[in-house]
């Protein structure tokens, strides 16, 4: 894979980068979207495919980008496929910040450093030419604007932005509030970025990782006592699906 296109992990966080204050919108979501966003990257360098819910390694060689390489490396050592939403929900720690490092080197970004309540030592990250978060987001608008469909890569940046709740970011106020429903929309252009979105709203909303169960087949009965799940409602565009604990994580 050359350097000469943006990751799409890369333009995910160009798009969370506020150019005002210098931090990112919706951090603790945001590094569950770096995770999916990688998975979607490699999907698009033909490394990895959706195997149901699952993710299964098909070409395990380097991509040629060192981040992308270890996350492949780790899929590849599980053996088996897993679950995108118990790879996306494992520990991350330091992924935003080594994509942040990985900005600063490219000259994208640069770090500015302050203090918190004049002690604590922090660090602002400011775009050095705000033009390519322009032209990112502009890809977006079209799509939302045209209604033509939008490239797999789009399509998937598109699922990613509105999973980590960018879309009150990008798109903000009442008058925003269309864009934000065909942001949403831009799901179904791209399945391996639908898969990936929906395991990071899962795993924000507390949703356990478990397979879902096939219908019963006609003329078989449920065992005595046991209610049967109702099945999902086709059709309903990108929805953040509801768990035990759903109702006490703040969406």
């Amino acid at each position: 894979m050359g350097r000469s296109r943006r990751t799409l992990p890369e333009e995910l966080l160009l798009l969370a980068l506020d150019p005002t204050t210098g931090t990112t919108a919706q951090p603790q979501s945001l590094d569950l979207g770096l995770a999916g966003a990688q998975l979607v990257e490699l999907a698009l360098a033909g490394r990895i495919a959706p195997d149901g819910d699952r993710i299964a390694v098909v070409a395990p060689r380097p991509t040629g980008d060192p981040t992308l390489d270890c996350a492949l490396e780790l899929l590849r050592r599980r053996g088996a496929p897993v679950r995108a939403v118990n790879w996306i929900g494992g520990p991350r720690l330091g992924l935003r910040q080594t994509y942040l490092s990985h900005l600063e080197r490219c000259g994208m970004v640069h770090a500015v450093a302050g203090q918190m309540c004049g002690v604590l030592p922090t660090t602002r990250y400011q775009a050095t030419d705000n033009e390519i978060s322009r032209e990112i987001k502009a890809r977006l608008d079209s799509a939302i604007r045209t209604g033509v469909p939008p490239d797999p890569r789009t399509a998937a940046l598109a699922a990613l932005a509105h999973a980590v709740g960018l879309g009150k970011h990008l798109y903000p106020g009442n008058e925003g509030r269309s864009s934000r429903s065909r942001l949403r929309d831009l799901i179904r252009h791209d399945p391996m970025g639908g898969l990936v979105a929906h395991a990071v709203m899962d795993v924000q909303n507390g949703v356990a990782a478990q397979p879902r169960r096939s219908p019963a087949p006609v003329g078989r009965q449920a065992a005595p006592g046991v209610r049967p799940a109702p099945e999902p409602a086709r059709g309903v565009p990108m929805q953040p699906r509801r768990g035990p604990m759903a109702r006490a994580v703040a969406h």
